[in-house]
């Protein structure tokens, strides 16, 4: 008959095996990474934030919103892309909408979203980018393009009293072109563009 000892052989190995796998997947790798990353990349590691006048006001890797209490877009601010995420651009809830192309509810926000932006940016329908009508997969996009940035322009320079060659300069400055020049679309990051619009008001 084995001896207890023999028996409980196996266990003991698998316990110690157990422990040393936490302490170095759970603790000595994390930490390591941790270090690699405050070393080489310390914003990206700390999630690109966006800072003014020492204050933390988003981060560049999320949309927010500039809205009113009402969801109602407010003039002196360009907009974001429209999110589906939660009550718009809640991390906690990343998602799209999941709605096919025929979804009768998308077509109707679709519509919805054309008709407001045409009456407040004073454009023909036609004229609206896709990006502005449709929200993006994760519902935290940054980022519209470069035709619904300028779209804008006119109504923000109006809201702040700027000359609209001044505000449309300051988009093409914002403007960030794909990466290796040929990976995705040219993109505007809104927070940042909004940063340079008051500080420029």
């Amino acid at each position: 008959m084995a001896s207890t000892r023999g028996i409980a052989r196996p266990y003991w190995v698998a316990l110690r095996f157990m422990i040393a796998a936490t302490v170095v997947l759970g603790v000595a790798y994390p930490l390591a990474v941790l270090g690699v990353g405050q070393l080489v990349a310390p914003a990206q590691a700390n999630g690109s934030m966006v800072t003014v006048d020492g204050q933390v006001a988003g981060s560049a890797l999320l949309g927010q919103s500039f809205t009113d209490a009402d969801g109602n877009a407010l003039p002196e601010w360009f907009q974001s892309r429209p999110s589906a995420a939660g009550d718009g651009y809640d991390a906690s809830a990343s998602s799209g909408s999941n709605y096919g192309p025929e979804n009768e509810d998308l077509l109707a926000a679709i519509e919805q979203r054309k008709e407001a932006i045409a009456a407040d940016d004073g454009v023909d329908p036609a004229d609206i980018p896709a990006d502005a009508l449709t929200a993006s997969a994760s519902g935290l996009d940054p980022h519209i393009s470069p035709d619904y940035a300028l779209l804008q322009v006119s109504r923000v320079a109006t809201a702040r009293g700027l000359e609209e060659s001044r505000v449309r300069d300051l988009v093409e400055q914002f403007v960030q072109q794909p990466d290796l020049g040929y990976l995705g679309e040219p993109t505007v990051d809104v927070l940042q563009l909004n940063i340079a619009l008051a500080q420029l008001s």
